[in-house]
C-alpha cells in the first residue's frame, strides 16, 4: 500500500508536516488510521538507517496504533511550529496543537522518547563501519530521530528557508532552496498562475 501523502523529496520532518494534505474534497490526514500510518512509514523507511521495511512488517496493530499517536502528536507540533516560523496565514493548514510551548514540549518529548545512538565496528583487516543502535523498537527511533531531525531544522538558520505554499487550497510546507521556488509544487504553481490569470480577466471585464 502507498502512501496518500505527496512527497516532495523535502526533509522527514517537512514530509511528516505534509502528512495533512488537501484536494478539491478538502483536506485530509494520511495517518488517520494504522494501514496509513504504516504505508507512510514504509515510504520513507529507505531514508533512515533505524528501520527497514521488515521491521515495519513485524509492527502488530497495537504498535501501529500507538505510533500513529505518536507521529499525529509530532505532525501536530511542528505544523505549529511551522505557523510560527513562516507567519502562515492559511486557516486550512492550522494545527490541532494552538499554543507554542505545547509544540516545543510535544517536540523535546518526541525526540527523546526512543534512544538511538552510533556505535562502531571494526574487525582487524576489514574497514571499520557506523552502525545504529536504538533503545527501543526501530520504526519508534525513527520518530524520534525525525523529531531531532526538525529540532535542528527549527534552531537553526534553515527555519527561514522553511514556507508555507500559498498556492489555491495548499496546506503543504517546503524549504526555498532555490530563489525562484515559490510554491511545494508545479502543479501548485499553475494552479496559482491560473487563479490570478482568472482575477485579472475577471477584473478587466469588470
Amino acid at each position: 500500500m502507498d502512501t496518500d501523502a505527496p512527497l516532495l523529496g523535502e526533509p522527514l520532518p517537512v514530509e511528516l508536516m505534509n502528512t495533512v494534505w488537501a484536494d478539491r474534497d478538502g483536506v485530509h490526514d494520511a495517518l488517520r488510521d494504522p494501514d496509513g500510518t504504516r504505508a507512510w512509514l514504509r515510504a520513507v523507511c529507505a531514508r533512515t538507517d533505524l528501520m527497514t521495511p521488515g521491521d515495519l512488517d513485524a509492527l502488530t496493530a497495537s504498535d501501529l496504533d500507538r505510533l500513529g499517536h505518536r507521529l499525529i502528536g509530532l505532525r501536530d507540533a511542528l505544523r505549529r511550529l511551522a505557523t510560527e516560523a513562516t507567519g502562515d496565514p492559511r486557516p486550512a493548514a492550522a494545527s490541532d496543537t494552538r499554543g507554542l510551548d505545547a509544540a516545543v514540549t510535544e517536540l523535546n518529548r518526541a525526540a527523546g522518547h526512543t534512544p538511538h545512538w552510533s556505535a562502531l565496528s571494526w574487525v582487524p583487516g576489514q574497514a571499520p563501519s557506523r552502525h545504529t543502535r536504538t533503545g527501543g523498537q526501530a520504526a519508534s527511533a525513527a520518530v524520534s530521530a525525525i523529531a531531532e531531525d526538525a529540532i535542528a531544522l527549527f534552531s537553526q538558520g534553515t527555519r527561514h528557508l522553511l514556507r508555507a505554499c500559498l498556492g489555491p487550497g495548499c496546506v503543504l510546507y517546503f524549504l526555498k532552496h532555490h530563489p525562484r521556488r515559490e510554491w511545494c509544487s508545479a502543479g501548485c504553481g499553475n494552479r496559482a498562475r491560473s487563479a490570478r490569470h482568472y482575477q485579472r480577466h475577471r477584473g478587466a471585464t469588470a
